[in-house]
């Protein structure tokens, strides 16, 4: 799949399926083996969900998916960004890395896992746990950091 998170063994798209859909497979295709792309983007625009990478520009340091070795070279322009669609009032990132280059363009804190500040100009920024598997958290504990977060925001 040409999208985020396309690996099967990221929880993104099976915590997605369940928090909106109640089911953790629903947005795989007919056969289970890759997710429908089709579903996701319907999902993300009927949710008002807009997804970004926080580098424009990285390099990886090893040959692997770790963000321990990913060096940010070019920071997203996020207020570009923003500036296509006014409509956008709350950021979350998924782990630790995305949250420190969000909060070093903002000119905030990174929030704690889970939490949230609010940047100078209004911005409700959120830390969300990692969807890696290699991140030892049941896909259901994820879902509940998420769960709250989509609550708060109004849309689930």
């Amino acid at each position: 799949m040409d999208f985020y998170y396309p690996n099967r063994t990221n929880d993104f798209w099976p915590m997605m399926g369940l928090l909106f859909m109640g089911d953790r497979r629903a947005l795989l295709d007919t056969d289970g083996r890759c997710y429908n792309l089709a579903a996701i983007k319907n999902l993300l625009d009927e949710k008002g969900i807009a997804l970004n990478d926080t580098g424009r520009a990285v390099r990886r340091l090893k040959n692997n998916a770790s963000d321990k070795y990913l060096e940010i070279i070019e920071p997203v322009p996020l207020y570009e960004l923003l500036e296509k669609i006014p409509s956008c009032h709350t950021i979350a990132s998924t782990g630790e890395k995305a949250a420190s280059v969000i909060a070093e363009i903002t000119g905030t804190e990174a929030p704690a896992k889970g939490k949230m500040v609010t940047s100078p100009d209004g911005l409700d920024i959120w830390r969300m746990p990692s969807t890696s598997r290699a991140y030892p958290l049941p896909l259901e504990q994820k879902a509940r950091y998420y769960a709250d977060m989509f609550r708060h925001i109004g849309i689930l």
